[in-house]
């Protein structure tokens, strides 16, 4: 008498084993540099401004401005605009350097770029917050006229800080505020803390440009909290960036309306 056959001898009936789920690896707030290393970043800023700053202007003075003094010349928006912009090159140059120090780290990769899928949600995002936060500072005092307003005397300084402002300035401010200083406080303080730091930080080196006046202060400290909770909820440096672009965007169209093609700048102070 034969005994009955096995079902697993067929290797069509033998069961099959599903290969293990991919881990999806969750990238966490602890990134290879340091707080001292961030330091170092607002050390170089600094000293970057100071030195490209006056060599831009000198030249700008000797080429365009021959009878204008040094001085003078320094103050011009767009030597300014210039001056910045060489010293943010020295400083993104910087910045791929300390990710590089750590053996095979990707630079887009360890400050979180993480390009979003949905990125036109995060231009709408900050076209959003820039109409609301314009609404919010009509209630709040506002001095009729701030240091930055000498950017906009002219239609070609006006343009300078227009292309500026949604280009080199949003760029470096998101690598070195959510790309560098979050992360180095969330690992030391918790998300809460280096949301309220990070905004906090944003808003005090606008403070110049807005003559230290509370209510623009606040304003851009809320613009900071903003972008900051975007970066802490995406997970990407990116996404941030996006919102801040169309946030300076968003102003910059406004203001080439309002003034007619940035050829009546008048009416700014009206």
């Amino acid at each position: 008498m034969s005994s009955p056959p096995n079902p697993y001898t067929d290797p069509g009936l033998l069961p099959v084993s599903k290969p293990p789920a991919p881990v999806v690896a969750i990238a966490s707030e602890n990134p290879e540099w340091s707080g001292w290393d961030v330091l170092q970043i607002v050390f170089l800023t600094v000293v970057a401004v100071a030195v490209f700053l006056p060599v831009v202007a000198l030249a700008a003075q000797r080429l365009l401005y021959p009878k204008v003094s040094l001085l003078q010349v320094v103050t011009y928006p767009v030597v300014t605009v210039l001056g910045q912009g060489l010293a943010y090159l020295l400083i993104l140059a910087f910045m791929v350097s300390i990710v590089r120090r750590a053996p095979g780290q990707h630079f887009l990769h360890a400050i979180r770029w993480n390009w979003p899928q949905n990125w036109s949600a995060c231009l709408l995002s900050g076209v959003a917050v820039s109409f609301a936060l314009q609404g919010i500072a009509r209630i709040l005092p506002m001095p009729k006229e701030l240091p930055m307003d000498r950017f906009f005397r002219t239609p070609s300084e006006a343009w300078a800080l227009s292309l500026f402002s949604i280009t080199f300035a949003p760029l470096l401010e998101e690598l070195f505020f959510r790309g560098f200083l979050y992360p180095v406080l969330v690992r030391r303080l918790g998300v809460a803390m280096a949301v309220l730091t990070t905004a906090a930080g944003f808003s005090l080196i606008h403070a110049p440009q807005l003559g230290r006046a509370w209510g623009p202060v606040l304003v851009i400290f809320m613009v900071g909290l903003a972008l900051t909770l975007t970066r802490a909820i995406t997970k990407s440096v990116a996404a941030s960036l996006l919102m801040h672009v169309a946030y300076n965007g968003t102003l910059s169209v406004l203001l080439f309306i309002g003034t007619d093609g940035f050829r009546h700048l008048e009416r700014l102070n009206q």
